[in-house]
């Protein structure tokens, strides 16, 4: 097909169903991006996260969920938990469902799911337009969290966001340090809390994670440079008495 570009089948199918394809698709059929990530919080408990909240086309409100595969009864059932919590109307987007059970359970409970199809077609340029805007907003998030003066990072924390900017998965950082997953999963929580950008999974917030280390070690060096600048001022007054 002229003027497209065809992707299917592993990875590439998988990332065609990723959230930023999912909401794009989601506009194109008039609804409203409200929030992203939305975390649940009952009683000041945080229980859950939603992938968004939307305004659909008449003005009712949705809780959206994105599966890169296809939707069983267990997704069902937490979509629709989740959309009960926030008062809203439960949504899926995914590759279909997985079997004729979940289909019934869907509608029984009014559920409803817009379906990708295997293969996905997108303009060449549109693609670009995707690629480029993930890449500014990372790259602009990235400049935040270098210079944003109220994010502070604890000298505890240092050596846990070490861990993950160098390991691929939770459960290898805590083994590096010898701590619980627990332990390090608070880090990574507050790491989420501080930015966008560790949200989107693991390989994200080793990024993130990267990014403040680089901070960290950049006002390190200003401080040493600070106590330089005050030693020679302090030499060079007591060699002008």
């Amino acid at each position: 097909m002229r003027g497209a570009l065809q992707l299917t089948k592993g990875g590439v199918r998988r990332w065609l169903a990723s959230e930023r394809i999912a909401f794009r698709l989601l506009e194109q059929r008039g609804y409203k991006i409200l929030e992203t990530h939305k975390r649940i919080v009952v009683d000041g408990v945080e229980i859950g996260e939603v992938d968004a909240l939307a305004e659909g086309p008449e003005g009712e409100f949705y809780v959206v969920e994105v599966k890169a595969g296809r939707l069983d009864i267990h997704g069902i059932r937490q979509v629709y938990s989740n959309a009960v919590l926030l008062n809203a109307r439960p949504l899926v987007v995914c590759k279909g469902f997985a079997d004729e059970s979940a289909r019934v359970l869907a509608e029984k409970l009014g559920v409803s799911v817009i379906e990708l199809e295997d293969v996905f077609l997108i303009d060449a340029e549109e693609l670009e337009d995707i690629v480029y805007g993930a890449a500014l907003e990372a790259f602009s998030e990235s400049v935040r969290l270098l210079l944003d003066p109220s994010i502070r990072v604890k000298p505890e924390q240092l050596e846990v966001l070490q861990a993950i900017a160098e390991t691929s998965t939770l459960s290898e950082a805590a083994a590096r340090l010898g701590k619980s997953i627990r332990d390090v999963a608070r880090t990574l929580e507050w790491l989420r809390g501080v930015t966008p950008l560790a949200r989107r999974g693991y390989r994200s917030a080793r990024i993130a994670a990267s990014v403040l280390l680089q901070r960290a070690r950049i006002q390190g060096l200003l401080e040493s440079l600070g106590s330089s600048a005050e030693r020679i001022e302090s030499l060079l007054e007591k060699l002008g008495a």
